[in-house]
């Protein structure tokens, strides 16, 4: 008895080691350079990179070791990663088809780890009003996944891992501007805000809101909306039975960038507890999408990198 309450409690200790949490300060380790501009996932063993279109794998030195450049299923319909996560050997995956500020088709795409080849979809629920998928984050406690929108990012919407179906959605307050990316540890929510533009050189944020207590909502019946020759028009349908009044604060400010540009996803190492954020500059942004290099500072395309941060306390 004595050696399998040992054997449990070594368990025990061995997930609560590779659990990611979070700190109270960070300072900068070093930057990897990467191909992809959209969202960061990490392992054991490896950081998992989505670009708009394509998926790559980095082993931690940021060597690449893989690559899919042919990841949709069905590239008529979607075109477009946000920021990504990574559960049990599998990459949870934001798609849509996304032009100018708007987005379609939305649903998440599961991808193998191993070989980066696409294996289920499931569709996100347009009830509850979301518009747009910038970022997944899996919620390892409760056993969900959580979808941030970047065109509307007063809200977060969770669903069952398991199933797939509507769970609730929380409100951001204050509202996060144009939200990219988002992460879940110790029940908390990380949300990185980029506020549009690479002109002024401000810096870009993240934020962090409790979610470790949302109750089921659903849908239920009643009006949505939508705008036709440029009148509303209501038809019956399902839609959002409530939400969560979510309350953000200030995370981290991210003003050690090289230079302040387009904030996208986040993560954190489940090894070292280390805070991984992927930075897009040396372009200008309009409505989420780059409109060239800022030739008059010496740029010649835009740079992607990895910021690695490593906990101080």
């Amino acid at each position: 008895m004595k050696k399998v309450l040992l054997l449990f409690v070594m368990i025990v200790a061995g997930l609560a080691t590779n659990a990611q949490h979070l700190g109270k300060s960070y300072r900068l380790k070093k930057v990897i350079p990467v191909l992809g501009r959209q969202g960061i996932a990490i392992d054991k063993e490896y950081y998992y990179v989505s670009d708009t279109e394509a998926l790559y794998k980095y082993d931690k030195e940021g060597n690449m070791v893989m690559k899919n450049l042919q990841p949709f299923q069905h590239p008529e319909i979607v075109n477009h990663f946000g920021d990504i996560d990574i559960f049990n050997g599998e990459i949870y995956c934001g798609v849509e088809k996304f032009a100018y500020g708007r987005g379609q088709n939305i649903a998440v795409s599961v991808y193998d780890a191993k070989t980066l080849m696409w294996k289920r979809d499931f569709s996100w629920e347009s009830g509850s009003g979301q518009v747009e998928v910038s970022g997944i984050a899996i919620d390892r406690e409760k056993n969900r996944i959580w979808m941030s929108d970047w065109v509307d990012s007063r809200y977060v919407y969770g669903y069952s891992l398991e199933t797939g179906t509507y769970y609730s959605k929380m409100q951001c307050r204050p509202v996060p501007y144009w939200c990219q990316g988002i992460f879940i540890a110790d029940g908390k929510i990380l949300f990185t805000a980029d506020d549009g533009e690479a002109t002024y050189k401000i810096a870009d944020n993240i934020y962090m809101a409790d979610i470790g207590q949302v109750p089921y909502t659903g849908l239920k019946d009643g009006e949505q909306f939508a705008v036709v020759d440029n009148k509303p028009v209501k038809t019956p349908g399902k839609i959002a039975a409530g939400a969560l009044g979510g309350r953000l604060t200030l995370f981290r400010e991210m003003s050690d960038f090289r230079r302040t540009g387009e904030i996208e996803g986040l993560s954190i190492d489940p090894v070292n507890d280390d805070l991984v954020v992927l930075n897009n500059r040396g372009t200008q942004i309009l409505l989420g999408m780059s409109q060239g290099p800022l030739t008059e500072e010496g740029y010649t395309a835009e740079v992607h990198e990895l910021y690695i941060y490593e906990k101080v306390k």
